[in-house]
């Protein structure tokens, strides 16, 4: 009797190369897999192909080469692939993306692991490929936390969620997503996880101006526990839907981001806090904080809702309309309960 052939392995593409898609390589390596990975720079691609690392980021994890293999033409890595996944800072994921047309995404699924908003278009990541290249809500997915992309390369214990219109198609996903340090579960409800992945970002940032400032804990759990408020706000303005914003995907996401030291919003909140400028935070951190283009997308949005959130309005204040941290903060904290 012949055996049953062995299934071809699942072809994903993952398009950038921070810490984050270097994590999500890592965990999708763990299962029967083949990866074209898309990074922008040819030297980062040379330097993978022959020492199997990512050079910049997360460089002590090692890349599996039967499995990984770097790309410097998008159309090429897309090619046959089941999943396209994004995990470019949004503000850049329209550049790799523009050589694509509709076409190239027939077929697939495509996954946003982006935390943040099209600066200027003030939409969702997923809201915009839909627009742009015509992709079904159906073939759209997103990856929702809690998560850091340093603990997933300690290979500590994490937790994430996969969004989609389709809960079988985030159960697919989330099976290949799913490893021996990483569960990770399906969810119905894209725009309260990316909603909710945008936002937390603007809260990071405001917990760190404040401690930055010199705030304690004590003020941050109130700070928090008001910012949940305030998504719980913006989300029933926006796009209500029945959801427990106490789960995983919301306030963990929230809490991690918010608290954490590998948190990049934090970071940067923190110089702000500590008298950088925002220039001089961005170069001296050589990574992207989504916050800072998110909260004058969800401020421009909500010009249209009026959602009292006076969290963001600080935060916005400060960062784009030069008020003073210490000023600002003294504001909100007689707006606080």
């Amino acid at each position: 009797m012949n055996a049953t052939p062995k299934p071809a392995p699942v072809c994903l593409t993952v398009i950038g190369g921070g810490s984050w898609a270097t994590a999500i390589i890592k965990i999708l390596s763990e299962g029967d897999v083949r990866i074209k990975w898309w990074l922008r720079n040819q030297a980062d691609i040379d330097f993978i192909r022959k020492h199997h690392r990512n050079p910049h980021y997360l460089s002590d994890v090692p890349l599996n080469p039967r499995k990984v293999k770097a790309y410097a033409n998008v159309a090429e890595a897309v090619e046959d692939a089941a999943y396209v996944l994004l995990a470019v800072p949004a503000a850049f994921v329209t550049e790799p993306l523009r050589p694509l047309s509709a076409g190239h995404f027939t077929g697939k699924t495509v996954v946003s692991a982006i935390k943040g908003m099209i600066p200027g278009a003030n939409l969702l990541v997923t809201d915009w490929v839909e627009a742009t290249y015509g992709v079904s809500p159906q073939n759209l997915c997103v990856i929702g936390g809690p998560c850091h992309a340093e603990e997933v390369a300690l290979e500590k214990q994490s937790y994430l969620t996969i969004a989609s219109d389709s809960l079988p198609r985030a159960a697919d996903f989330a099976r290949l997503m799913t490893c021996r340090y990483v569960q990770a579960r399906p969810l119905h409800d894209v725009y309260g996880v990316e909603y909710c992945a945008v936002m937390k970002n603007v809260i990071a940032l405001a917990c760190g101006i404040t401690h930055g400032l010199g705030y304690g804990d004590n003020f941050q759990a109130v700070l928090v526990a008001n910012a949940m408020q305030e998504m719980q706000r913006f989300l029933d303005a926006v796009y209500p839907h029945y959801r427990d914003l106490s789960g995983s995907a919301y306030l963990g996401d929230l809490l991690v981001t918010a608290y954490s030291q590998f948190s990049r919003n934090r970071t940067f909140g923190s110089m702000i806090g500590r008298g950088y400028s925002v220039q001089s935070a961005q170069m001296e951190m050589n990574m992207v904080a989504e916050g800072y283009y998110a909260v004058k997308s969800i401020h421009e949005i909500n010009q249209t809702y009026r959602v009292d959130m006076p969290i963001t309005e600080t935060v916005y204040d400060i960062l784009y309309g030069k008020k003073s941290a210490v000023g600002a903060v003294n504001a909100l904290r007689t707006q606080l309960k």
